[in-house]
């Protein structure tokens, strides 16, 4: 089923069909598979350990390939579920702005520099971001790894989460939301002239932030506080939000209603608040990122800004292993399909890392792949069999050469 996830995931009623027609039966030697066996395999994952397997194959991945990891980056994403009946999917907003689906929570970390999956756990739908990592910073200490950087958004920074990191001798690097606090800390530095000096200019990939920075501390945990600027970020909210405001005006001149949000832009009589625009207009294009390690913004930035490997593993979630949408109803069998979502992204991310050094991502090799086929003889009077495999395209020859030499002889 892993397999499955990674090459042409199939509902478990047409998994039997699609098995048949792959290398996997002669691969595993497994016969006379049918859903209520495949079932069977998905509750009894269920009924293992997750926690301690997810421990003991990373402890492999780093005696296999030598990794001491001195960074983590830790995320949360939601998907839904089809049918009402778990008692894990919560009503709510999902991730693409779906309003009324039942939701279940999944928090996941993988390792900064290669994306490989640390540890995984599924949350009921309305569990808030902080706290899913707080339940995982224990998980998180029991693979005694560190000192390091671990690196989270902003939705799930809490007082208790820098703390409980902290303890562990690791190091945060995390954004903090722009709360009215923060903007009164930052109200003598957030203007142009002081923002926009050259020293100031970091450049992430293909934007342009400036920063500032300056000593903070949130709740006796001491660091860096940094203020980002992103102008285009700052332009596009700022002509938005005045697109909607000109809208208004036409509807309150036609003495039509306009959104709710927009109303304390504008007086009694309809006229625009100015004052309200400009005060509202102060922080556009900000951000605000917290670390307790002293990093110069040019280090800080990227570390946090560029955090396209655990995106890429939620899109794999989703995409390539058919995480979403969710067609079981009880929590365990929830449980295990992400659980076996998590596997094929480990197994995935282990391909894209031994691809490293070519042009092929993980899901390219895959579909590239996905033409070859193996011719079998078998003669049962004589106990004798042979395979061979079709003729290789060159790139075909060249991912498998990359993956493992002793692919090409078979």
């Amino acid at each position: 089923m892993v397999y499955a996830h990674c090459l042409d995931y199939r509902s478990l009623n047409q998994m039997r069909q699609w098995f048949d027609r792959t290398d996997l039966n002669f691969l595993l030697e497994l016969e006379g598979l049918t859903e209520k066996r495949l079932l069977g395999a998905l509750d009894y994952l269920e009924g293992l350990d997750a926690e301690s397997w997810q421990q003991q194959i990373f402890a492999s991945l780093c005696r296999q390939y030598r990794l001491r990891p001195s960074g983590v980056v830790y995320d949360v994403t939601n998907t839904y579920l089809y049918g009402r009946s778990c008692p894990l999917g919560k009503l709510g907003k999902d991730k693409e702005g779906v309003k009324g689906r039942p939701l279940i929570q999944i928090g996941l970390a993988v390792t900064q520099e290669e994306g490989f999956p640390l540890f995984h756990k599924v949350f009921d739908g309305n569990v808030h971001d902080s706290r899913t990592l707080r339940d995982l910073v224990t998980q998180f200490g029991g693979y005694r790894l560190g000192p390091g950087l671990f690196i989270y958004d902003r939705g799930i920074v809490s007082k208790r989460n820098l703390k409980d990191i902290k303890e562990l001798h690791w190091d945060t690097l995390c954004g903090v939301p722009l709360n009215p606090a923060l903007k009164r800390f930052w109200r003598r530095w957030a203007n142009p002239e002081r923002m926009l000096r050259f020293p100031n200019r970091v450049q992430v990939g293909s934007s342009v932030f400036y920063a500032f920075l300056r000593p903070y501390s949130i709740d006796d945990v001491r660091g860096k506080l940094a203020l980002c600027l992103n102008e285009r970020r700052q332009r596009e909210a700022r002509e938005s939000r005045r697109s909607e405001i000109v809208y208004a005006q036409k509807l309150l001149a036609e003495r039509k209603a306009i959104k709710p949000a927009l109303r304390p832009f504008f007086d009694a009589q309809g006229r625009l608040r100015h004052d309200k625009l400009a005060a509202a207009e102060g922080f556009d294009g900000y951000s605000c990122i917290f670390c307790t390690r002293s990093l110069p913004p040019q280090q800080m930035l990227p570390l946090y800004f560029d955090k396209d490997l655990i995106e890429k593993a939620f899109r794999s979630l989703k995409g390539i292993t058919q995480l979403r949408p969710l067609r079981h109803w009880l929590a365990e069998r929830v449980r295990a399909h992400v659980f076996l979502c998590y596997l094929a992204y480990l197994l995935l991310s282990l391909l894209r890392y031994q691809l490293r050094n070519t042009e092929f991502t993980a899901e390219a090799a895959l579909n590239e792949l996905s033409t070859m086929y193996k011719v079998y003889l078998r003669d049962a009077q004589h106990r004798f069999h042979l395979s061979r495999t079709v003729t290789l395209t060159k790139n075909q020859e060249l991912i498998l050469k990359t993956i493992d030499k002793s692919l090409l002889a078979t």
